[in-house]
């Protein structure tokens, strides 16, 4: 391969590991408290069920 094949190729790869790295810098974590937890844990058997019966 050419020179700048091999230089597009590693902008390319750095711009992704750049974009992951950053992302995971910035992401927080979400604090629930327990009611919220419990109402999400409902949400996600309920949507499991009705998946589960679509099949």
């Amino acid at each position: 391969m050419p020179w700048y094949a091999w230089l597009i190729l590693v902008v390319a790869i750095g711009s992704i590991v750049g974009g992951l790295m950053m992302l995971r810098d910035t992401a927080t974590k979400v604090d629930l408290t327990d009611e919220q937890r419990k109402r999400v844990a409902e949400r996600n058997a309920e949507m499991d069920a009705k998946e589960a019966q679509d099949r």
